[in-house]
């Protein structure tokens, strides 16, 4: 299939010379790409996002740090008057992380046909049939802006389309947990042909990288010889099935992200997941539900895993990943300092754990989060950095019904009034009250975050 606009912004990039102010000679666009975008890079820090976070008691402790800047809408790539990221379209940020002197901007591609079909705070624009329009007045205009010869030493990190291709494993009969709509693009195939397009066309510019939305360990790590409860390899498959789709190869995806606006720890430090407790391994006794035979711990563990089965289903070895750390720090006064003396499994695990959420299932505004690691390049193998891209302080969700014309319905994870469904074990949601819709800002839940931090915000 023809990639369109994005072939010819790639052309355009690799065979045009831009000439800087008061030079003689012609400076190649063409830029060679580097295993690691973060490695000595200084990235963009969106103003809008720095505005509102220092304008919040306490808030320039972090209003410096780089955060993603979202395309939620096809509006948003020339700018919609968005009440957090204000009129700024892509355009409008590529300059000025030009004028930042950055190295990389991140970028969130979102916005694909029947998106988030589990879900409904974050629900977008374009039906499910509407891959046409995805792909052409989408994907094709923002590869056309990203392929200008005047951000070709940007590093433009593209975050390639959050909570889609999981729920395909996941979300789908027969499972239990499926929903009609996971079922619907599964059957039309439209994530599947969204995303190969999205990565095979922003792939083929040469100052892109792209990084698949891959879950997070709460979500994708089971490991299991019976298909209906193996989401881990399954995963893994699914996102090797896209490599020949729509002309995507391998390397037109240079790592994967998880846990992308969620809140799972990077590591649990007091226990650990096979540990023995009353006699069972906690991940092989059912009585442990928040455990559940889950193989993983923390986004840590699974992301290096996850990694190298990505490899075995076709991706190249030298891929790398992140963590958005934006939200999973969970500090605070009621946070373990140790493991608990009990015997007891249950009460081990729940007295031991950094995560407190009733469930991993729970995604909307948690109640109690705090910041985790400040974004940084290089913090373990196979990790190319923990970023912010959920900018802290935006909301997942609103807490009750609110009419507006952003495609964005009322999710009832985003009541904390809810007591859940199956795919959160049936939980309490969790969720903070009086929260606006997804996307928009909230000081209250801003100042949580901060007072929560972990490692503490001084």
């Amino acid at each position: 299939m023809a990639l369109g606009a994005a072939a010819a912004a790639a052309a355009t990039v690799s065979a045009l010379a831009v000439t800087t102010a008061g030079a003689e000679e012609p400076v190649e666009a063409q830029q060679t790409k580097v295993d690691n975008p973060y490695e000595g890079a200084q990235v963009y820090v969106n103003p809008v996002w720095s505005a509102l976070a220092a304008a919040e008691p306490g808030g320039d402790a972090i209003a410096d740090q780089p955060t993603g800047v979202w395309l939620d809408r096809i509006s948003a790539i020339e700018g919609n008057d968005s009440p957090t990221t204000g009129s700024m379209g892509l355009r409008d940020h590529l300059d000025e992380a030009v004028a930042q002197g950055a190295d990389v901007v991140q970028i969130v591609i979102y916005n694909l046909p029947g998106r988030d079909c589990a879900a409904l705070a974050s629900n977008g624009e374009l039906p499910a049939d509407a891959i046409d329009r995805y792909k052409t007045e989408y994907i094709d205009p923002i590869a056309e802006i990203q392929g200008d010869p005047a951000y070709a030493d940007l590093r433009i990190v593209n975050v390639i389309e959050i909570d889609s291709l999981p729920n395909l494993v996941t979300n789908v009969s027969p499972r239990a947990t499926a929903t009609a709509n996971c079922d619907t693009m599964k059957a039309n195939g439209n994530y599947v042909d969204g995303v190969s397009y999205a990565a095979a066309t922003l792939g083929a510019l040469p100052n892109t990288y792209n990084y698949l939305d891959a879950g997070h360990h709460g979500w994708i790590g089971w490991t299991n010889d019976d298909p209906q409860y193996d989401n881990f390899h399954a995963s893994a498959a699914l996102f090797g099935s896209l490599i020949g789709e729509n002309g995507m190869t391998a390397d037109d995806v240079h790592g994967f992200i998880t846990n992308t606006a969620n809140y799972s720890v990077l590591e649990e430090p007091y226990w650990e997941v096979d540990q023995v407790v009353g006699g069972k391994p906690l991940n092989q006794n059912g009585d442990v539900k928040w455990v559940d035979w889950n193989a993983y711990n923390g986004e840590i563990d699974f992301s290096t895993a996850f990694r190298d089965e990505l490899v075995s289903n076709g991706f190249n070895e030298s891929i790398g990943m992140l963590i958005d750390t934006s939200r999973n720090g969970w500090g605070g006064p009621d946070r373990p300092t140790g493991p608990s003396t009990s015997t007891d499994p249950v009460t081990f695990v729940d007295e031991s754990r950094i995560d407190p959420r009733y469930n991993k299932g729970n995604w909307c505004n948690q109640a109690g989060a705090g910041l985790g690691e400040r974004p940084q390049a290089s913090p373990e193998a196979g990790i190319d950095a923990y970023v912010w891209i959920k900018p802290p302080g935006e909301s997942d969700g609103a807490s009750e019904e609110i009419p507006n014309d952003e495609g964005k319905g009322f999710d009832q994870m985003c009541d904390p009034a809810y007591e859940g469904n199956i795919r959160n074990g049936n939980n309490p949601s969790g969720a903070r009250g009086e929260m606006p819709l997804s996307g928009h800002w909230s000081s209250e839940q801003f100042a949580e975050l901060l007072a929560n931090a972990y490692p503490p915000v001084s």
